[in-house]
This record gives structure tokens, sequence and C-alpha cells, in this order.
């Protein structure tokens, strides 16, 4: 029997027909607040920790939330943006203009700042889990967004704190030789040093390097307490696996990344991977409320365990639907007021608060990976051993220079 595939523009397609929850198969009377649109990486770099999982961690929002008010209706949509900024401000205008009245995920920064621009000029709300860039309540902050989860800011000064505290105090860079490379040096640099730490040396490798062993040399014969994997996509993979090989891990030094999400241990596996730091915001084996999200989140997402990207996907959409629970007419402004002075309160995060600039304020987590002995299962891959707490984790609101809020 001849097999049957979805060509790229059926399959986009598709993704862009609205999905009815909440019993809301009349558009017509769903108010325009009440229409959601999850714009994501469907299909690309981000997908394991975005892309389809964000759709069902934003249905399971919509469905607990409906399950203490059954008569409000919501209708979700879903979009893949190709991880391009011209073809995610596209669907969203197009969803604007058709009575969206939100967009989650907004996973690839440049998507996300398009996105929240278009959505401060339309009046609209955007809640971004996706993307770390730290201008969103910063430089090109708006009244209308909302940043949960994680920023490179948080990123940096997170894992400075939290390996610094712990004798991590001299460090040395392995880094991509791209802008985004050089800026998270940059910002872990600051943040190593604020922190009571000292840099002692970097090197810079091309993209697509296959062989790291003389910067793996250097790092070694710097004495550094820690190696700073700044890479991405094979060059981290290809870098981690020759670290481990050189025996850099072990003997009191130790090896850390920025972003290391669930599904990257997964791919690398942990006899690869052990021993990894990095840092989270969310991590699904952390309690009982969030053994019992993933479960769930788990039986729809072929048994794969919710990302942070996918958990605030889930907790800011649940905390708009409290904000529109009044009015589900109201401006796209005026709900993210609410979003600001309403407590937040949900199963993944607990209890929090949205700070003036829209930044969600929570703490991060340093973990390391587990060795294969360590792990009792798939998924069982993490070992939390800091929390460092808001007020050191998420960037002062001094310092962000958020324009609104001036004015």
């Amino acid at each position: 029997m001849m097999s049957r595939r979805l060509t790229p523009f059926v399959l986009a397609a598709l993704l862009m027909l609205p999905t009815a929850v909440g019993m809301a198969q009349d558009r017509g009377k769903t108010d325009a607040a009440r229409r959601i649109g999850v714009l994501t990486d469907m299909s690309g770099v981000y997908a394991d920790f975005s892309g389809a999982g964000s759709l069902v961690a934003a249905e399971l929002a919509v469905e607990d939330y409906a399950k203490l008010n059954p008569s409000m209706k919501v209708e979700l949509r879903s979009a893949d943006h190709q991880n391009k900024a011209d073809v995610a401000s596209g669907i969203a205008r197009r969803w604007f203009a058709d009575g969206v009245g939100a967009i989650v995920d907004l996973v690839h920064s440049a998507s996300a700042l398009a996105v929240t621009e278009l959505a401060r000029s339309q009046d609209k709300v955007a809640i971004v889990s996706g993307s770390s860039s730290s201008d969103l309540f910063g430089a090109a902050c708006t009244p209308n967004t909302v940043h949960w989860t994680y920023d490179s800011w948080a990123i940096a000064a997170s894992i400075a704190n939290a390996v610094v505290k712990s004798g991590g105090d001299t460090w040395f860079f392995l880094t991509s030789d791209t802008s985004a490379g050089h800026a998270l040096e940059r910002d872990i640099s600051n943040a190593v040093k604020a922190a009571g730490g000292k840099v002692v040396g970097a090197v810079r490798s091309a993209i697509n390097t296959p062989d790291f062993a003389s910067h793996l040399l250097t790092a070694s014969s710097s004495q550094a307490k820690v190696l700073v994997l700044v890479a991405g996509g094979s060059d981290f993979t290809n870098a981690l696996k020759q670290a481990h090989e050189f025996g850099f891990a072990g003997a009191g030094r130790r090896i850390v990344a920025p972003v290391v999400f669930e599904t990257d241990v997964r791919a690398l596996g942990l006899p690869v991977a052990q021993g990894l730091g990095s840092v989270t915001s969310f991590y699904w084996d952390m309690n009982e409320s969030t053994r019992q999200f993933a479960t769930r989140f788990a039986a729809r997402h072929k048994g794969a365990k919710p990302t942070m990207v996918q958990a605030g996907v889930y907790a800011g959409l649940l905390h708009y639907l409290k904000a529109v629970a009044d009015d589900g007419s109201a401006g796209g402004r005026t709900v993210v007021t609410r979003m600001k002075e309403l407590p937040t309160d949900d199963p993944l995060f607990g209890k929090g608060s949205i700070r003036i600039d829209g930044r969600k304020l929570q703490p991060m987590f340093y973990y390391q990976v587990k060795a294969p002995e360590q792990s009792k299962g798939p998924w069982d891959y993490l070992r939390i051993l800091d929390t460092v707490p808001a007020d050191k984790a998420i960037r002062p609101l001094s310092e962000g220079g958020c324009s609104f809020i001036r004015g």
C-alpha cells in the first residue's frame, strides 16, 4: 500500500486551521480575547522543546480553566513560523485581523520581537515563553507583552551565581564565533565577575568545527575550574563529547552550558551529557504537582515530558484566561495590566507575580545532568543542585531601560 505523506504546504495549511477547545464551535459567540494562537516552531531546530508540545500545553491550560469556568468558550489555533520573523509577522497579522486576541509561545527571538511590536500596535497580547531575548522586557518592551520562563540575562546571572557559590571561581569559554555566541560570552563573563569569579581565558571556534582538541588543550592548560560551552547544534554536541574524552570533567572541574533542554539531554544520551551543568526555570520532576501535569502532558505528546518553554505556555495562558474572565472583549493593554495586578498561581510555577515591565518574576534552578546509573527511567535526567532566587535571577527593573514605564 502506498504511504501517504503531507506536503509542507498542506501541513502548514492544517496547522493554520482553528482547533475548537471548550465547545467554541460557534466563533461568533467567542469574544476576541478568547481566541488564542500558538505561534511556534513546528518543524525546525526548536520544535522538540516547543512546537507541538506547546500546543498540547495550551490545550491543557484551556481545559483546566474550563473545569472551573465551563461557560467560558476558548478557540485555539496554531501555526509554524519557520523561525522567520516575516513569516511570524504575516501569520500574526492575519490572526489579529481574524479576531485573535493573544499569541503565545513565540520561540525564536526575531519572531518574538516582531510579533510583540505588532501586538502593541494593534492592542493585542503577546505571551512569550520561548524567546531568550531580554530586550522583550527592556529596550523592546511593550505594555502588551508578558515574558515568562527564561531570558539571556537570567541564564547568565543564574549560572554564574550558582557555580561561583559552589566553588567554581575560575572560568574558561569555548565560544562559537557568532554574534549570538559573543553576546552570551559577554553576559556570562560579566555575571561571573559580579558574583566574585574570574574569567581566565576564552577561545572562539568557527561554525561546524569538527575537532576541538586544540581548544580543549588550551582550556585545560588554563587551570580553569569551569569550562563554558557557548555553542549550538552539532558544535555543542561535538565539543561536549570531546571534552569528556579529553577528561576535562572531574578532578574538581566541571562543564556548563547556557541553555540545555531535557530534549537535548535525550538526544545526547546520559553517557555523554552526564555531569553537564545548566539552569532552568522549570523541571517536570520537582514536586507532585509538576509530576501530575507531566503525566497528563506525556499521555498526549508521545511520552515526552514538558520543557520549561512548554510549561511557560501552560502557565502564561492559564493566567491570561483568569485576566480576561470578566470581559473577553477587553483590549490587550487592559488585559496585560490585569495580568500584572493578579498574583500568578499555577501548579507548575506556584505563586508569583508579573512585574510592571512584563517580566514574570520567578527563581531559576541550577542543575547537573545525572549519570546513567542515577537515572530511574526515561526523562529522569536532571538533579537540581541550587535555587537562584528571583531577585538574583531576574534583571533589576532599573537596568532594563523599558521605555513605556518612564512614559
